[in-house]
């Protein structure tokens, strides 16, 4: 993380090489016009000073709230696509062209569009096509070209495309299932006993192996041993909003697992006793409680789905055949080294050219390595780094004009809609910051991690696996409704017992 003054450094010779771009100030992620305002002017009079600076501004954020307004709507372009494809479909086999002999169906262009449209993963990264048109419009691609090599960092996008595929191979699930089972064997293995182990017990192993790849071992084993039994709509949503909830706060028992927390440290200081004492306590107890409350209150959905279980189909594991020692050994070591280095893109790319070797090398272990899923999750987040580097204008001036308690929600509120280790991130900018206002930024920021699909990084992943299992993929809306009481229960364990 550069320190304050080398920013503004790079900012002066980014002005004077290109005085277009004077409001580009890398740092603060990247925003246009960032001058220094009056003091004693409010916050309204600082923002609308900024648009009149620099309308830019104005425009990059209209496209932002019109990329998150797409997200609630992607279930809608899903389900249309599979009418459209659908319609093509019977109009090829009522066509003369089907009857012949070796005849391809042809790909409607329309249905794949919009198809694409109802990829959440997509969305950010499609919006970011008209900002960067706005950008060079206004300031030339010259500019917007150095924005993007020189300002926006895709750093977390490169770790979680890597950590994401190094988690989701054979041994890595063989060793989470195992011990996950530890805790569902004390239910019988039913799927009860596993979607409470898994939500309660999966979250927190994010501490050690990082939120990205616990997001991905969960949201497999979940899709294994409870989804395949067709729980009911509200119980559905209902897990997956505890399982973003609890991922968000459960890997801040250390210092190194978390992305809200990882963008800190080099400007607070925290080590992992520091996390472990002030927030993993609370976030131990809060997930545990959530969870609880939540097997109470929907006690009959999930009394129904142990209905639908079979006995023999109850203690079927995600992979029967015993991985050997050094296969997990090998797999572990490489999630480490992604883990040790996940600030440099450039080594973990080096890394996972190396694992990709070492799964041949063993691929009578380990299955093949799918990387859809994972770029496609990369994708999501380089969108949403570019679109987040145009929002300082207004969020700096939000964090540091807020008093504690509305501060909590503001950054709570603003990590529903903003990916939440940016918010912390700005506010680790903010110079002499007090540790209350240190800690209430951080707890608002993970409270409401599992508001959204954009509010916390690994919940793309967990969307990418389970949004199968909801007809036209995850509703946001459906999410936040349903994230609304595991967030009351972190806002009751961060704020007020804090």
């Amino acid at each position: 993380m550069w320190p304050l003054q080398h920013i503004l450094a790079f900012y002066d010779a980014l002005r004077s090489v290109s005085g277009s771009f004077a409001g580009c100030v890398a740092g603060t992620l990247g925003a246009f016009t960032l001058e220094a305002s009056s003091p004693n002017a409010s916050l309204r009079e600082i923002l609308l000073e900024r648009v009149s600076a620099e309308p830019l501004n104005l425009v990059a954020t209209l496209i932002f709230v019109c990329a998150i307004l797409h997200t609630f709507c992607a279930p809608l372009f899903a389900r249309l696509a599979r009418r459209l494809e659908e319609s093509h479909h019977l109009r090829w086999l009522e066509s003369e062209e089907s009857a012949a002999e070796g005849a391809e169906e042809p790909v409607s262009f329309v249905a794949v569009f919009m198809h694409y449209l109802g990829e959440i993963e997509a969305v950010f990264g499609l919006w970011a096509i008209p900002l960067m048109a706005a950008v060079t419009f206004n300031r030339g691609w010259a500019d917007a070209k150095q924005f993007l090599e020189g300002i926006a960092h895709f750093d977390e996008a490169v770790f979680v495309v890597v950590v994401m595929a190094i988690a989701s191979t054979q041994p890595m699930l063989y060793v989470g299932e195992k011990l996950l089972s530890m805790v569902a064997s004390l239910g019988g293995n039913r799927p009860k006993a596993w979607w409470f182990s898994i939500l309660v017990v999966g979250p927190l192993l994010g501490s050690l192996i990082t939120e990205p790849a616990a997001m991905t071992i969960c949201s497999l084993l979940l899709a294994q041993h409870f989804f395949r039994y067709r729980p009911s709509k509200r119980l559905a949503y209902a897990t997956v909003a505890l399982l973003f909830c609890n991922i968000s706060i459960g890997g801040v028992l250390t210092n190194f697992a978390a992305p809200p927390v990882l963008m800190v440290i080099p400007s607070w200081g925290w080590d992992s006793s520091v996390m472990f004492w002030t927030f993993g306590v609370r976030a131990v107890a809060a997930l545990v409680v959530g969870t609880l409350l939540y097997a109470a209150l929907l006690r009959r959905d999930l009394a129904a789905l142990q209905l639908r279980a079979s006995d023999s189909e109850v203690s079927n594991p995600l992979y029967e055949r015993a991985v050997p020692t050094g296969v997990v050994v090998g797999n572990l070591l490489f999630l480490a080294w992604t883990v040790t280095h996940s600030g440099s893109p450039r080594l973990l790319v080096v890394g996972l050219l190396f694992f990709l070797a070492f799964v041949d090398a063993t691929r009578h272990f380990q299955r093949a390595v799918s990387l859809r899923a994972p770029l496609l999750v990369g994708f999501f987040l380089a969108g949403l780094v570019i679109h987040g580097s145009f929002q300082t204008w207004w969020i700096e001036p939000v964090l540091e004009r807020v008093s504690d308690i509305p501060l909590f929600f503001t950054t709570l509120g603003l990590s529903a809609f903003n990916d939440n280790a940016s918010i912390t991130y700005l506010a680790s900018l903010v110079p002499n910051s007090s540790e209350e206002v240190r800690y209430i930024v951080m707890s608002g920021a993970i409270a409401g991690g599992g508001l959204t699909i954009i509010a916390n990084a690994p919940n793309p992943i967990g969307n990418s696996i389970l949004s199968r299992f909801f007809d036209g993929g995850l509703s946001q809306f459906a999410l936040l409704a349903s994230a609304l009481v595991p967030v009351l229960i972190n806002v009751i364990f961060f704020l007020v017992l804090r």
